[in-house]
């Protein structure tokens, strides 16, 4: 009887760096890194995740996502990011690692005055 081992990944999941072995799955299925896409629409200023696919560059990500997610013309600007460099803060330390904000009074916009000529502040 045959003992195959399938590793588990999950999305976000960053396969470690060392040389494959032959029971990584993922390795021998698609050997191009994962690519993160967001797209800015027409209607708005800020890039917004769109999805996520292989490419062997980014010349061939941008060009396969433009052809994956704006088929419909909706695309302004494509980014295309390598999903091994994106690194997160962990959601668990989010109350220790957001705190210290709030004892800086000058970030908020009540701390000061505005001149009137200032309008729609």
């Amino acid at each position: 009887m045959m003992n195959i081992q399938i590793k588990k990944f999950y999305y976000g999941d960053i396969p470690d760096s060392s040389p494959s072995s032959s029971n990584d799955v993922r390795s021998t299925e698609n050997p191009w890194p994962l690519w993160e896409i967001f797209i800015r629409s027409k209607q708005g200023l800020d890039h917004k995740h769109a999805g996520s696919l292989h490419a062997a560059d980014a010349q061939m990500a941008i060009e396969n996502a433009r052809d994956v997610y704006t088929r419909r013309q909706e695309g302004l600007s494509i980014w295309a990011v390598e999903s091994k460099f994106i690194h997160a803060s962990n959601p668990d330390d989010a109350e220790m690692f957001y705190e210290p904000s709030t004892d800086k009074v000058y970030r908020h916009p009540t701390f000061y005055d505005l001149p009137d000529e200032v309008k729609h502040m």
